[in-house]
C-alpha cells in the first residue's frame, strides 16, 4: 500500500508540474500577442519609427537615420504644412485603403528578420506646394505662386528646371528631396495624394 501511494503521489506531483509549465507558456505568448497588439494599434494610428534610406535628404537627414513618424495627420487626412518633412506612398496612382496601414507597420517589423520585406515605395520627402499652389521651376529654384523659395536647407543649387508651371490640385501635395540633384520626388511621380501623405517626422 505504501508504494502505490507513493506511486501515485509522484504521478500527481508530475502532473501539477506539467500543468504549471504550459499555463506559463500561454501567459507569456498572451502577454506577447497583447503587446504586439498595442504596439500595432501605437503604429498604426499614433507614432511609428522609420529609418532613412538614400541620401535624397542630404543635408538634413542621412541614409540609415532613425526617425519618429506621427500617423494622426494621415489618420484625419489634414493636408501638411510648407516645409513639413513627411513620409508618403510614391505609389501616386496606386488606391490606398485601411489594409495598407495594417501591412506595412508588420512589414516593418518583419524587416528586422528578412529585409525583402522592407517597403520599397515608403519615401521621406518635404511639403513644397499645397493644394491651388502653382509652382516653376527655372534659375536653379523653386518658384510658389510666382515667388522664390527661399530654402537654406537644400545640400546644392537645383540643376532641374522645366518649361511650363504645375498646377497643384485638391486633396494633393508636392514633395521633394533637399538633396536637389539626387532626389526622385514630385517632380518625376507627380503631385502626391493627401492620403499617401503617411505621416509628418517629428524627432
Amino acid at each position: 500500500m505504501r508504494t502505490l501511494c507513493y506511486n501515485r503521489y509522484v504521478r500527481n506531483e508530475g502532473g501539477v508540474g506539467v500543468n504549471t509549465f504550459f499555463h506559463e507558456v500561454f501567459e507569456w505568448v498572451y502577454s506577447i500577442i497583447i503587446a504586439l497588439a498595442i504596439a500595432m494599434v501605437i503604429h498604426i494610428f499614433f507614432f511609428q519609427p522609420t529609418r532613412v534610406s538614400g541620401e535624397s535628404m542630404v543635408p538634413t537627414l542621412h541614409n540609415g537615420e532613425y526617425l519618429i513618424v506621427s500617423k494622426w495627420n494621415h489618420v484625419l487626412r489634414e493636408v501638411p504644412n510648407y516645409g513639413d518633412i513627411v513620409i508618403i506612398d510614391s505609389r501616386t496612382q496606386y488606391h490606398r485603403t485601411w489594409k495598407d496601414d495594417v501591412v506595412e507597420p508588420m512589414n516593418n517589423y518583419l524587416a528586422f528578420f528578412n529585409h525583402d520585406l522592407q517597403t520599397k515605395n515608403v519615401w521621406v520627402k518635404r511639403v513644397i506646394g499645397r493644394p491651388g499652389d502653382t509652382l516653376a521651376f527655372h534659375d536653379g529654384k523653386v518658384w510658389r505662386n510666382g515667388e522664390a523659395l527661399d530654402e537654406p536647407y537644400i545640400n546644392e543649387t537645383m540643376e532641374y528646371s522645366r518649361k511650363d508651371e504645375i498646377k497643384i490640385p485638391e486633396g494633393y501635395v508636392f514633395c521633394m528631396g533637399d538633396n536637389r540633384n539626387h532626389s526622385s520626388d514630385s517632380r518625376f511621380i507627380g503631385p502626391v495624394p493627401v492620403d499617401h501623405v503617411l505621416g509628418h517626422v517629428i524627432w
